[in-house]
């Protein structure tokens, strides 16, 4: 599965002839806004996407960041000048959560080659990539959304997988423990789920760990033997920086979009708290 991309090999990718569609996905959970700081300065290239109204539908019971409408997906990617014929690289400037909901929803969607920049924005700047302020006029692309391409979780899917695989919550322990709940109104996790964080998958320097140290960190998870694997996070987005770390490791996962706040939202749905079993 294409799933990373470093510094040196955009520049070189970008270097001549047509390159990948390059799009900027910065975003923070309670801001500041991508759009802005976009604007201030980005890759040469690049175009913004709105993780909130591009990646993601309105948040309701189905969750915080819910699968967004698939018609106004696919518009929002043509815009952007997305192909199905031509590669797509994302970055963001923070652990790669964000470029990692437009790299799942894309492959989900179905488009073949997508890879997320590793390290994102301070990579390129660190190897010496230039930024610029100008926004370049984009040619519309012909991206049509046709979903299934990568396995998706539901509510009851996920307790289903809880039994019997592995569901990792990507989320800080304290959360998974239910000591803190800063966004959701119900503090735990989803009874059966192994806590996982994302800050695990990535160095210092905000790029991912070596394939072979990602699958022995899921391997003492328990995503070994073939189980079957599944993520989930607060609201679907540092859940697919998970699944794509899963991805470099070699081990397939499915992604609960709805995550933790569609789960805390149902007052039916059971609610473990404290660490995980011996």
């Amino acid at each position: 599965m294409d799933t990373i991309i470093t510094a040196k090999e955009w520049a070189s990718a970008s270097d001549g002839g047509q390159p990948p569609a390059l799009l900027d996905i910065r975003y923070r959970p309670g801001g500041p806004p991508g759009l802005p700081q976009y604007e201030a300065g980005h890759i040469p290239g690049a175009v913004f996407v709105d993780l909130e109204t591009a990646l993601a539908g309105p948040a309701g019971p189905r969750g915080r960041h819910p699968l967004p409408d698939l018609a106004e997906f696919g518009a929002a990617m043509r815009r952007a000048g997305v192909r199905s014929d031509r590669p797509v690289v994302v970055y963001d400037d923070g652990l790669g959560w964000a470029a990692a909901r437009a790299w799942w929803m894309l492959r989900w969607a179905g488009h073949p080659d997508v890879r997320v920049l590793d390290g994102g924005l301070a990579a390129w700047t660190a190897w010496g990539g230039r930024l610029t302020a100008e926004v370049a006029p984009v040619a519309e692309g012909d991206f049509e959304p046709e979903p299934g391409a990568l396995p998706l979780l539901d509510a009851d899917g996920a307790a289903q997988l809880a039994r019997r695989g592995l569901l990792l919550d990507a989320r800080a322990g304290e959360r998974y423990r239910g000591e803190v709940e800063p966004l959701d109104a119900v503090a735990g996790h989803v009874p059966g789920a192994v806590s996982a964080p994302t800050t695990g998958n990535v160095t210092a320097d905000g790029c991912f760990r070596p394939a072979g140290e990602l699958a022995e960190r899921f391997a003492a998870l328990g995503a070994s033997g073939g189980a079957e694997v599944g993520v989930y996070c607060g609201s679907g987005v540092s859940a697919a920086q998970q699944v794509l770390a899963l991805a470099i490791a070699g081990i397939p996962a499915s992604l609960y979009v709805g995550s933790w706040s569609e789960w805390s939202s149902d007052p039916g749905r059971p609610v473990a708290t404290g660490p995980q079993p011996g």
